[in-house]
């Protein structure tokens, strides 16, 4: 009995070192390499995910209920769970979310940084009611800072060049400069200065300036997010809506004159040397989403998951405030912003578009192969 039971013992050792040879000659399945070595992010709440939590501003999400379902709880997303540059990091198989710039230097910046940072806009005043941002000016003076050392890090100015040549960059802006500066009189001039269609054109002037300081600073491969139907936030369907369904037209229309513009500019940076623009269409996206909400999923689009009042939106979500628990049926988190169920729906579309409105010239997904 003696004699087998080592017999056994000796089968079991010699099968169980066969197997870790195995395990260490094929570990599994191999992640594959990013698809674009970096990935550099500007815009405002929609994908800010920590860059104002230490700022003194009442625009920041570091605290219950927001994170909810995100990895780790509260980060300064204004969702309970991932943003769409999230879900698009994922798509472009990083190994994880792109770090925010407030706590990124040094080497980690070759793989790029998130600069977004909520309440801010393309108008330097844009937000400034609700205190501490970094407009989008701010956010590019930030990315200059950023390539600077990355030259350093890669020894000259060519080979860094290079390397930011197959970097993707994205760029949104301007929901707040129309929802916290045109549509907001009682604190801001600009409707009583502009129509929207002057006002179209003033925020494109400027945006063009910017992003052309992007350009100059290595930024070949841009997607240029397009503003989302602002007047159908739980916010705007609170304060304007009669049956707090219907969306605000002269909100979404004005949106729509900045959006067309977009396409403009696109096609003017296009015609710069290695320039390749794209144009994701979030007003489009959105408005699919909210057309066919049961096809995507949803039940809810017309409150927020969290927060006080008609439509969840008068007042938007409050610390350690009880959120909804069927949280994938909402569109909307809060009066503003879109839900994790609601940013896979549009990190994905403007990954890889479901429809030829979806993006202009391509989606983020054939950007990247560029």
């Amino acid at each position: 009995m003696a004699s087998s039971q080592k017999q056994l013992l000796l089968m079991l050792r010699t099968t169980l070192c066969a197997l870790l040879l195995l395990l260490l000659a094929f570990p599994g399945p191999v992640r594959p390499a990013p698809q674009v070595p970096c990935y550099f992010i500007f815009g405002d709440s929609l994908v800010d995910n920590g860059n104002n939590n230490d700022i003194a501003s009442l625009a920041r999400a570091n605290y219950l209920p927001y994170g909810i379902d995100f990895p780790g709880g509260p980060s300064g997303r204004f969702s309970n769970g991932l943003t769409t540059v999230d879900v698009i990091s994922q798509l472009l198989d990083f190994d994880d979310y792109i770090p925010p710039y407030a706590n990124t230097r040094g080497q980690a910046l070759l793989g790029g940084v998130n600069f977004a940072s909520a309440a801010a806009g393309i108008r330097d005043e844009t937000g400034q009611q609700l205190g501490g941002r970094i407009t989008f000016s701010g956010q590019v003076q930030n990315y200059v800072q950023a390539a600077q050392e990355i030259v350093e890090i890669l020894g000259d100015e060519d080979s860094a060049a290079n390397y930011l040549s197959k970097c993707l960059f994205q760029v949104g802006m301007g929901s707040n400069d129309y929802l916290n500066n045109y549509f907001m009189p009682a604190v801001y001039s600009s409707s009583r200065q502009y129509t929207p269609d002057q006002y179209a054109d003033v925020l494109i002037q400027q945006y063009s300036e910017q992003i052309r300081t992007l350009y100059n600073y290595g930024a070949r491969k841009v997607a240029i997010i397009g503003v989302g139907q602002v007047g159908c936030s739980p916010s705007e369907l609170a304060q304007l809506s009669s049956d707090g369904v219907t969306c605000i037209d002269r909100i979404d229309s004005a949106i729509q004159l900045f959006n067309k513009r977009l396409i403009q500019l696109v096609n003017q940076y296009n015609s710069f040397d290695g320039a390749h623009f794209t144009f994701i269409n979030a007003f489009n996206i959105f408005q699919d989403i909210i057309t066919n909400p049961a096809a995507n999923g949803l039940s809810v689009t017309n409150r927020g998951c969290c927060g006080v009042g008609r439509n969840n939106g008068q007042i938007t979500c409050l610390p350690y405030q009880t959120p909804c628990p069927n949280r994938r049926e909402y569109l909307f988190w809060d009066a503003f912003h879109p839900t994790e169920a609601g940013n896979i729906l549009i990190g994905r579309r403007s990954y890889s578009a479901q429809s030829s409105s979806d993006a202009y010239p391509m989606d983020i997904r054939h950007l990247a192969q560029i």
